[in-house]
């Protein structure tokens, strides 16, 4: 039958029902008629309807990463790694004293996403407690396929519940699907909530497997994320356990030779200066390498598949994460003999950059101590030409110049004019280095890249290493400390550290920002470590921290002081603001919409903002019907 005909006889197929139900002359057709089929009696019958349900999960998750502003940008720019570079406008998070209160807007592009972290993130719980709370009411082949399933939805639950709870610190515990509306939600203490996904996690690490598809919840996963649980809790011993079962399982391990597809960007901008990049770490982070069979370092990916439509999702990190470097009409930023504009971000130029590194806007601005300081070892592959990009290996580019046959054409940038001067108009956003290696992802549906639908890593081994690392760093096994860090360290081409006496917390937070930039959630994990600080009293650098003055003194934000020359400096973007930070900024705010809501229960408000004094002590025990 021609396609033609198929048409028509759909069309008439459609029609007849129609014909019938318009000549009835009963009143039965008044009468409402369910739409549809699924719900979740009839969704959730088997192991792949509560799977299904999973990937409600998994595409929650992966908002994190993906999107314009994405949140990830705000989990960066309250660290040491990177500032928000966004000049023109005054709402995005610089100025926090004034910016980042209750009320303020909180989930907007641009200004902030701490809001959606909390929103998103109860969401996130919301459909992992779906399937937790209907396990028991759907049929398996065997125990081991419902607990694989009770598992996986145990770490989704966990994982959200990991993150709120070092970013908001007492929180409210939803332990079971809400099938109702409720308005008397209280905060639970936040080691009370740790304390049950530790226990979730055991069980998930038990009985989850590595044998799923990419994307799925692994084994590995699972053990990954109960090793940061435990640091969370001091339990060093339990994160140490944990993170032996990721890396001495036999399942994974880590990528230490090329392999897979060789980088090889649009633009070919670098392979016209003779730059080829075919390391361990290049591979490593090419986009088409991540989900491949031979990649045994991931344990968690967020997947995007770019020929997917309905399901994919942009990365556009090279719009985010790459300085603001060209505009053809702009200038901003000119030559050392002042002209201008000096470079452009068009496609088709003899000089085409765009193609490589992508139409950035500078969105979060790496610090010097990222760029810079955090670099010990020359040899170093993620700081290598080519990998790295610094703005002095681009070149003026714009055709202007060429035909105007102005000396600068094709020369590397300068930052200083030839009379010494800045030659642009702002270093914050248009000035910094960035990991290209990490942030390129090809965008063939856009004329300026801003990076196309790819997959993503979340957990990775080399992390797991980095966080045993840190638990016999807190039990004050140095040696084994050390042996954990240089197993990254020398993995990237650098010479292994030897004095074990010299190794501490900041050595293996600087060996994080050189490998997980742009993968780890860095404000949880500087939080993280602040509690355990408060929590031992163990001194570093001088300074011990307590409970008691968490939000007055503690570890994140003497980190951030020490490190960076940005906040309460008196630094001033083009748009105004000033750069402050406040050690009370170690906690975000919660909504004052959620706390508001809440009409018949009490969510606390966090040290430093607006409503701290309405607090009612948070609740240390979880119900028996949640406990679940």
């Amino acid at each position: 039958m021609k396609s033609r005909n198929i048409k028509s006889f759909l069309r008439k197929l459609l029609f007849v029902p129609l014909v019938f139900t318009l000549v009835n002359c009963s009143d039965e057709w008044l009468k409402p008629k369910p739409l549809s089929i699924f719900t979740p009696e009839n969704a959730f019958v088997d192991s792949r309807g509560l799977y299904g349900a999973l990937t409600a999960c998994e595409r929650n998750m992966r908002y994190e990463w993906y999107g314009d502003t994405p949140p990830f940008v705000t989990e960066l720019v309250f660290s040491e790694v990177a500032v928000e570079g966004t000049t023109d406008k005054p709402g995005p998070a610089q100025n926090m004293n004034i910016q980042i209160t209750p009320s303020s807007q909180l989930n907007h592009s641009d200004y902030n996403k701490i809001g959606w972290f909390w929103l998103e993130q109860y969401s996130g719980i919301k459909y992992a407690n779906v399937v937790i709370s209907r396990i028991n009411d759907t049929k398996f082949a065997n125990d081991a396929e419902k607990n694989a399933v009770l598992g996986s939805a145990y770490f989704h639950r966990a994982f959200r519940y990991y993150r709120l709870t070092q970013q908001f610190g007492d929180v409210p515990f939803i332990g079971k699907e809400i099938t109702e509306p409720k308005l008397d939600f209280y905060s639970t203490k936040r080691e009370v909530i740790l304390e049950k996904m530790k226990k979730d996690m055991t069980f998930a690490a038990q009985w989850c497997t590595d044998k799923v598809d990419r994307g799925r919840v692994t084994k590995g996963a699972c053990q990954h994320l109960l090793a940061k649980i435990c640091l969370a809790l001091g339990d060093f011993d339990g994160a140490i356990a944990a993170a032996n079962g990721a890396i001495d399982g036999g399942t994974y391990s880590l990528m230490k030779t090329a392999f897979g597809a060789v980088p090889k960007e649009d633009g070919d901008y670098l392979t016209k200066q003779g730059i080829v990049r075919n390391d361990v770490i290049a591979t490593l982070h090419w986009w088409a390498n991540k989900a491949t069979a031979a990649n045994k370092e991931v344990l968690m990916l967020a997947l995007s598949v770019e020929d997917l439509i309905d399901s994919r999702l942009d990365l556009q990190i090279m719009r985010q994460a790459v300085p603001f470097w060209g505009v053809s009409n702009s200038n901003f930023l000119k030559t050392p003999n002042g002209v201008g504009p000096a470079t452009s971000d068009l496609q088709g130029q003899e000089i085409n950059m765009v193609g490589t590194f992508g139409r950035g806007i500078g969105r979060a601005r790496n610090t010097t101590y990222h760029t810079r300081k955090i670099w010990d070892d020359p040899n170093d592959l993620r700081h290598k030409k080519g990998n790295w990009m610094f703005m002095e290996d681009l070149v003026y580019n714009h055709p202007n110049l060429k035909s105007t046959n102005n000396p600068y054409y094709g020369k590397p940038l300068q930052l200083f004019d030839n009379q010494g001067k800045v030659s642009t108009t702002d270093t914050i956003r248009n000035w910094f280095g960035w990991p290209h290696y990490k942030v390129y992802n090809p965008d063939p549906r856009r004329i300026q890249p801003q990076g196309g639908s790819y997959n993503w890593y979340i957990f990775r081994l080399a992390e797991t290493y980095l966080l045993r690392a840190e638990a016999y760093w807190w039990k004050g096994d140095n040696a084994k400390a050390m042996a954990d860090v240089n197993a990254v360290h020398t993995r990237a081409g650098c010479a292994p550290y030897t004095d074990a006496s010299k190794i501490d917390i900041g050595t293996i937070l600087d060996e994080r920002a050189r490998e997980l930039y742009w993968e780890e959630p860095r404000k949880t994990e500087l939080n993280r470590i602040s509690f355990i600080f408060a929590k031992t009293g163990k001194a570093y650098n001088g300074n011990t921290y307590s409970v008691a003055s968490f939000g007055t003194k503690n570890f994140f934000f003497d980190r951030i002081m020490s490190k960076t020359d940005w906040y309460n400096k008196g630094i001033k973007a083009n748009n105004g603001q000033e750069y402050t930070m406040s050690a009370y900024h170690v906690l975000w705010p919660v909504p004052q919409s959620s706390i508001s809501s809440n009409t018949q229960g009490v969510i606390n408000q966090n040290f430093g903002y607006d409503g701290y004094g309405n607090n009612k002590p948070p609740l240390t025990t979880i119900p028996p019907d949640e406990d679940i």
